[in-house]
């Protein structure tokens, strides 16, 4: 467990932060097969679009975005969405119950297997249960064995829903609050 690890929701002023992990997060080597976005992509954006984002992931109530700082090194990052029954997800699919999905996951290299992950979810748990959910639901690509194991370890199964997205073959997972 890496030592004096925070977990918290991310603030309104910190978009900047924001913008930085998140270019960090689509720069890994292995986001081909985890982002939707590209570093290209996420670099063309302007300020005011991360000001936005920052935003809604500080102050709404549907949706919420939470980072791990170690020694005040934003190391980590999960956001979560909530939507409701008859809704659309991030992938344009209608939502049949209402849900939360965790989006943008990452921990960076260094970090990885350290327990990070498990407390970015028990963040996302919190927000859950306080928003009446009982579940957690997240995608992720057929291909990224790595980051399915890491799910699973911390109380993520296979729905059996597949589907292809625009990085190819994915898998929803799900998990129960009570993990």
């Amino acid at each position: 467990m890496t030592a004096d690890v925070r977990v918290r929701r991310v603030r309104l002023h910190e978009w900047r932060e924001v913008r930085d992990l998140r270019i960090e997060a689509v720069s890994d080597p292995d986001a081909a097969i985890a982002f939707l976005t590209s570093r290209a992509e996420e670099l063309a954006r302007d300020d005011a679009f991360w000001r936005e984002r920052t935003a809604g992931a500080a102050l709404s109530d549907e949706a919420a975005q939470f980072v791990a700082e170690v020694d005040e090194e934003w190391v980590a990052s999960a956001t979560v969405l909530l939507r409701d029954a008859g809704a659309r997800d991030h992938l344009d699919r209608i939502v049949a119950d209402r849900r939360i999905d965790v989006v943008g996951v990452f921990v960076a290299p260094r970090h990885r297997g350290t327990g990070i992950l498990a407390k970015l979810f028990d963040a996302a748990v919190g927000w859950a249960t306080a928003h009446e959910a009982n579940e957690l639901f997240l995608d992720v690509h057929a291909d990224n064995a790595r980051a399915q194991a890491a799910y699973r370890k911390n109380g993520f199964l296979p729905t059996g829903v597949t589907f292809t997205s625009a990085i190819g073959a994915e898998i929803e997972m799900r998990r129960p609050i009570g993990f």
